[in-house]
C-alpha cells in the first residue's frame, strides 16, 4: 500500500474511541507547547483535546484523502497543514513533534525519525507512540500497512546516533494486549464485527489503566516514547 493512497478505513472505529484517545493525550499533553508538528494527524480528532494547548501547529498528513479531509475541517489562521516533504528545510524548527501511530506505517523509520529529530530545537521534545511486540503482528497490522511493532530496545535503537533526555518510556494498555493476543490466537477473521470489538476494547480502557499502574507497566498494546534532544 502507498501511504499517498492511504485511506485509513479503520480510524473512523478509533476515532470513536474516546477513553483510549483521552488516555494516549494525558500521557502527552503536558510536553506540548510553542511550535508543534503533528506527523499522519489523520482525521484529526487527537486535536480537540491538545490544539489549545499549542501556539503554533502544523499538520504533515501524507496521505491525500485525509489531507483534503483536515485540510476542510482544521485550517485556520493558526494551523497550517502541510502536504509536502516532511520537515522539508526544517532544521531547529519546532519545540514539539508528534507521531501517534504513525512511526509504524514508515518503511524507513530511521531516516524519518533522522529528519524529525534534526526539526527539534534544542530542548524540544519528540513524542512517539507505536504498536507494541512483534509477536502481536496480525492480519490486521498486514492490512493497514503497519511495517512492524516496536519494544523499547528496537525504538530506542533509532537514537543511538542522537543526544537526548529521556522523558518516558513506557508500555500501557495492558487489556489491550491481552485482547490483541486473544484475537491473534483464535480470531479467523478480524473484520467481523470489528466495530464492536473496538467499542468492548475502548470500554475496559479505564480498567486498564488503573491496572497498568498496578503492574508498573509491565506490557501493553502500545509503547510510548517522549524524548528531549539536547
Amino acid at each position: 500500500m502507498n501511504i499517498l493512497n492511504y485511506d485509513g478505513w479503520e480510524l473512523n472505529s478509533f476515532d470513536k474511541s474516546h477513553n483510549f484517545r483521552n488516555y494516549q493525550c494525558g500521557l502527552i499533553k503536558n510536553h506540548l507547547k510553542g511550535r508543534v508538528a503533528e506527523v499522519g494527524p489523520g482525521n484529526g480528532e487527537n486535536l480537540h483535546i491538545y490544539r489549545d494547548k499549542v501556539d503554533i501547529l502544523e499538520l504533515y498528513e501524507p496521505s491525500k484523502l485525509l489531507f483534503d479531509n483536515l485540510k476542510s475541517k482544521f485550517e485556520t489562521d493558526e494551523t497550517f497543514i502541510i502536504k509536502n516533504e516532511i520537515f522539508s528545510e526544517k532544521i531547529n524548527s519546532y519545540d514539539t513533534i508528534i507521531y501517534l501511530d504513525v512511526l509504524e506505517h514508515i518503511e524507513n523509520d530511521h531516516q524519518e525519525i533522522t529528519k524529525a529529530f534534526n526539526s527539534l530545537k534544542s530542548g524540544g521534545k519528540l513524542i512517539i507512540n507505536v504498536p507494541a511486540f512483534q509477536h502481536l503482528y496480525s492480519d490486521f497490522d498486514k492490512d493497514v500497512n503497519h511495517y512492524r511493532r516496536y519494544n523499547k530496545k528496537r525504538i530506542l535503537n533509532l537514537f543511538e546516533n542522537f543526544e537526548y533526555s529521556l522523558f518516558e518510556l513506557k508500555y500501557y494498555d495492558c487489556l489491550g494486549y491481552l485482547l490483541s493476543l486473544l484475537s491473534k490466537l483464535f480470531s479467523k477473521n478480524y473484520k467481523n464485527n470489528f466495530d464492536q470489538k473496538i467499542k468492548v476494547w475502548n470500554s475496559l480502557i479505564p480498567l486498564s489503566k488503573i491496572l497498568d499502574k498496578l503492574i508498573f507497566n509491565l506490557f501493553g498494546k502500545f509503547l510510548i516514547l517522549i524524548i528531549s534532544k539536547k
